[in-house]
């Protein structure tokens, strides 16, 4: 019999169905191979428990002749990010070391709610802020992908899986999971998911309800899914998204049947190629990819128009000030007061235990965050910067609205570069942030934005292409995001070393 956890979710969810093999067959499989990779560092907390029970329910359930749910025999990982009911949520931060939610996130609860089981929660850039997983407080996660040096020879430099749902994007690339929850600020579930030759989709902003998800920046932060392949995707995200009257900025919206709209006919679709995405020091291989990306696209019936999105330059800084603006006050929760760690000194006061326990509980990053949003929040600063960033951020929408006028989706590379080495980026801010130039614009505008892998480097790296769409057209870019991964035929796995 195939290795059921080379199975992806569709794979599992029919084999299921049919009777090829038990929901618990495949349940035991992925914790094996969960229990295996350790040193990748992807689960910062194992759940057989969750994946068996699930397992059990959907194999009596098919045993008693009734009708399966959508997700029935399929575990999952879950990102650490989302509160789950009993079971440690960190979001990857000393702080909130040992906090057990008595609630369940509202993805989470849908996911369970369709049948899906939980192998675990998975390890992240501490709060979501970071790029490649090294902010974590509970150590670096490691991407199951190995470069080759210039003689094509392996090498043995640990690589970054991207972040900041890096777990997530590791372990479904090394097959521990067929599929996990990522969440997207600017770039987090696409970034990742290029990093690692997965694909991931950031949904239109209010389509995945927001509660019991801890918050990084509220007005960006949206769930998505992130499996081995865009019909995995469309099964996911049908699973996470709907209304939730909880979430104040969640779409009162029907949730469409994105698996079965799928098609790889692009006839008399307009695809868009922004002229500002081709920025200086582009690596080569990365331009001829997108090229790639074009020429596919056209095989499959699209119209290829070039388009301007004049803002594109201020989009990164403009993020860089709204982004931490709204940590600072998201995490100004975190006072050891009523959950996480508690910093007391001896002979301290309130304050005191305030300024400790946030100063040990919170990392580097995270602290610089805060720090950059309190000051740009701060009198006599708010109308300097934030005020102006917003200002931006609606001129960036604009530039989206205006090239909907000439094409229904765009096409873009998903990073600058493919993944590069632990510690290669992370003593330099700025060039660890300069990794969302092609994500954030349309995290800015609110639009979903899917990563799909293209090709190879020629150092044996993934390299994604990027496809954005119009508010609400998850499913133009699902299909856009299909004909390319058709065209492309990517095939390529991580040897297994770990």
């Amino acid at each position: 019999m195939t290795d059921l956890t080379d199975l992806g979710i569709a794979g599992i969810r029919d084999g299921v169905r049919d009777g090829s093999f038990t929901a618990r067959d495949v349940a035991d499989a992925f914790i094996v191979k969960v229990s295996q990779a350790k040193a990748l560092n992807a689960f910062l907390v194992e759940t057989p428990e969750h994946a068996i029970a699930a397992a059990t329910a959907a194999d009596t359930a098919r045993a008693a002749g009734e009708t399966l749910k959508p997700l029935a025999g399929v575990p999952i990982g879950m990102k650490d990010l989302f509160c789950t009911k009993g079971v440690t949520t960190t979001a990857a931060s000393h702080i909130l070391e040992g906090f057990t939610p008595t609630y369940e996130s509202t993805v989470s609860q849908n996911l369970w709610d369709a049948g899906a089981g939980m192998l675990g929660k998975l390890n992240m850039d501490q709060f979501a802020m970071g790029s490649s997983n090294e902010t974590s407080a509970f150590g670096n996660v490691i991407s199951p992908w190995k470069r080759n040096d210039a003689n094509g020879v392996g090498g043995n430099a640990a690589l970054a899986p991207g972040g900041s749902s890096g777990g997530s994007s590791s372990a479904v690339a090394a097959r521990l999971c067929p599929g996990a929850t990522g969440t997207d600020t600017g770039g987090s579930i696409r970034q990742p998911a290029a990093f690692t030759g997965i694909s991931g989709i950031k949904p239109t902003y209010g389509r995945c309800s927001r509660w019991g998800t801890i918050a990084f920046a509220s007005s960006l932060d949206q769930a998505g899914p992130m499996a081995r392949d865009v019909r995995d995707c469309a099964i996911l995200l049908e699973a996470m998204a709907g209304f939730d009257a909880k979430d104040g900025t969640s779409l009162q919206l029907d949730v469409p049947k994105w698996e079965a709209g799928l098609s790889a006919n692009l006839n008399g679709l307009r695809v868009g190629i922004p002229k500002e995405y081709r920025v200086d020091g582009m690596p080569e291989e990365i331009e001829a990819l997108w090229q790639k990306g074009i020429d596919w696209l056209k095989d499959a019936g699209a119209t290829i128009v070039e388009v301007s999105l004049p803002h594109t330059k201020y989009a990164l800084p403009a993020y860089y000030i709204i982004a931490p603006a709204e940590a600072s006050s998201n995490l100004a929760r975190y006072d050891g007061v009523r959950y996480g760690i508690r910093d007391l000194p001896a002979g301290s006061g309130l304050q005191d235990m305030y300024a400790a326990t946030r100063a040990d509980g919170f990392g580097p990053e995270v602290k610089r965050r805060i720090m950059i949003g309190t000051y740009v929040l701060s009198a006599g600063f708010y109308d300097a910067y934030y005020t102006q960033a917003q200002k931006v951020r609606t001129l960036i929408a604009r530039d989206f609205e205006k090239a909907w006028e000439t094409c229904d989706v765009l096409l873009t590379p998903t990073a600058p570069s493919a993944a590069f080495a632990l510690g290669e980026k992370s003593a330099d801010p700025i060039a660890m942030y300069l990794n969302d130039v092609f994500t954030v614009p349309s995290s800015l505008a609110g639009l979903p934005a899917m990563s799909v892998p293209g090709g190879l480097d020629k150092q044996g790296l993934p390299l994604g292409l990027q496809i954005i769409g119009k508010p609400l057209d998850e499913q133009g870019v699902l299909n856009a995001g299909l004909a390319i991964e058709q065209r492309a035929g990517f095939t390529a796995r991580p040897e297994a070393w770990w």
